[in-house]
């Protein structure tokens, strides 16, 4: 059983995972490299063993070399990875395992509170990385397939190794940013390696819209025969784009949603099988059976919207959370009894296909008016200078909660925040317009590309005490900067 970490995690983030997960053996990089930076991989694990104290369980820390660093060995527990594996018997026969034999830990990213460090089992979750692989994307023998996630996620997990792996696919694994050291080298590594299907998230898609549309249209990309997403919903304008831009207009494009939980794709426009509308969700694969609950825990019939459950299980489903059983069963199974409550809201269409609406507490109760945060950044993304938004609520003496929007355009200096009242105006209605529009570079995300609104909640109602740990954001500066243009414009 294995459990990965996110490599840019503190100290203190790792020590957390270390003790709960009572890890025996530690495989870490000398020294990490993410673009131009040096990430200390080894320094940090040893302080978070240290901070670990009796409580930590590691007996060996193995060394990957990665850049070649000098960097202090413990005799009698750390190891070099050639040493070892230069020892390593030339046969080692697979062993067998039950179907419910844990397979994985996986925590998740702390960006919602406690990490929770999920469990998923051998037998289920393979059958369903497999099936999902090869279904949602239309496996075929020669593809040559890369999945963008950090391994760490459960996208990595499950679409970097697990399922294409399962189906004896090829995979394009790349160790670099999307745009360093210049623009387009993602677009450059498609070129080169001949990828047939790219899965990546409307983070990755966002940040190329802002470049100059001379760096997609530079390149080839003809071996592409699928795009997908993942991570959160992508918009219209931004799954246009993908299409148009980077499908050269004849990929299918798959948007996908699903969670840690899940441990595979539940809801999507499957390659070849459902016609994909921008925006929604679509369709649940065969044996997903999703359904909509009223606040009262009743079943919404035909179109409607309401949360989004599940009605029976389904292979890849995590097992639990490990060493909190009644945890597993009190966050996921008691808001809605007899169903898996997936936090999220969702509307289906009379036809069945549904569109993610976001998270059940990304609700703003505006004097009495409950609006939804994802119909707020859906209107003003028609917007064409907006590369992104996020809209939170922040607690009013008179409305009870007034609503506040975080914008990142595409040009910061000639951009004027009013533009963001006339598309709320347009797309929701007058009494949506927000208190407060906060115009800045870039929104805290964790590494899976998800924005991680309660910062932002914090940071727009000026309560600065209890950030958490912030290494599990893609760039932990980016909250300073946040901080700082909240007082420059309240002062």
């Amino acid at each position: 059983m294995h459990v990965v970490l996110f490599g840019g995690f503190s100290a203190e983030g790792l020590a957390e995972r270390l003790t709960d997960s009572a890890a025996v053996v530690v495989l870490t990089a000398d020294v990490a490299r993410r673009g131009g930076k040096r990430i200390p991989s080894k320094t940090t694990m040893d302080e978070a063993i240290a901070r670990c104290g009796a409580a930590s369980a590691v007996r060996h820390v193995i060394v990957v070399p990665v850049t070649g660093a000098d960097v202090p060995m413990q005799p009698g527990r750390d190891l070099r990875y050639a040493e070892e594996v230069a020892k390593e018997a030339a046969d080692c026969p697979a062993e067998r395992m039950n179907a419910l034999d844990p397979l994985f830990l996986l925590y998740t990213s702390g960006s919602t509170g406690r990490p929770k460090g999920l469990v998923h089992g051998t037998g289920g979750y393979l059958t369903w990385a497999a099936f999902t692989h090869a279904v949602v994307f239309d496996y075929k023998p020669d593809d040559i397939f890369w999945c963008t996630a950090d391994v760490s996620w459960i996208t990595g997990h499950t679409y970097v190794v697990y399922g294409p792996l399962a189906n004896g696919a090829t995979i394009m694994v790349y160790e670099g940013l999307p745009s360093w050291p210049e623009p387009g080298q993602w677009w450059d590594v498609i070129d080169r390696n001949g990828v047939t299907v790219f899965y990546t998230s409307p983070t990755v898609v966002r940040a190329a819209m802002r470049e100059d549309e001379a760096v997609v249209r530079s390149r080839s990309l003809k071996s592409l025969r699928i795009l997908g997403t993942v991570g959160e919903p992508i918009s219209p304008e931004a799954w246009h784009w993908f299409h148009d831009e980077v499908g050269k207009g004849h990929c299918a494009v798959v948007d996908t949603w699903w969670q840690t939980e899940t441990g595979g794709v539940m809801i999507t426009a499957a390659a070849g099988c459902v016609v994909p509308r921008p925006g929604a969700a679509a369709r649940p694969l065969p044996g997903v059976e999703a359904v909509l609950l009223d606040t009262q825990g009743k079943e919404v019939a035909g179109a409607g919207e309401g949360l989004l459950c599940m009605a029976q299980s389904w292979p890849g489903q995590a097992m639990s959370i490990w060493g909190d059983h009644d945890r597993f069963r009190q966050t996921y199974f008691t808001t809605c009894p007899g169903h898996y409550f997936t936090g999220d809201g969702a509307r289906r269409e009379e036809d069945g296909y549904y569109w993610i609406t976001g998270r059940v507490d990304d609700v703003v109760n505006v004097s009495g008016h409950r609006i939804g945060t994802a119909e707020i950044e859906d209107a003003i993304a028609t917007d064409h200078e907006v590369v992104e938004s996020a809209a939170v609520g922040i607690p009013h003496d008179l409305k009870g909660q007034g609503l506040v929007v975080f914008v990142v355009p595409r040009e910061q200096d000639v951009f004027h925040p009013s533009a963001v009242n006339t598309a709320v105006a347009a797309g929701v209605g007058r009494y949506a317009v927000p208190e407060k529009i906060y115009v800045v570079r870039d929104l805290p995300k964790t590494r899976s590309g998800k924005i991680v609104r309660r910062l932002l909640r914090k940071i727009a109602s000026h309560d600065l005490e209890g950030l958490g740990d912030l290494s599990t954001l893609a760039d932990p500066d980016i909250v300073g900067e946040l901080i700082a243009t909240v007082k420059a414009q309240e002062s």
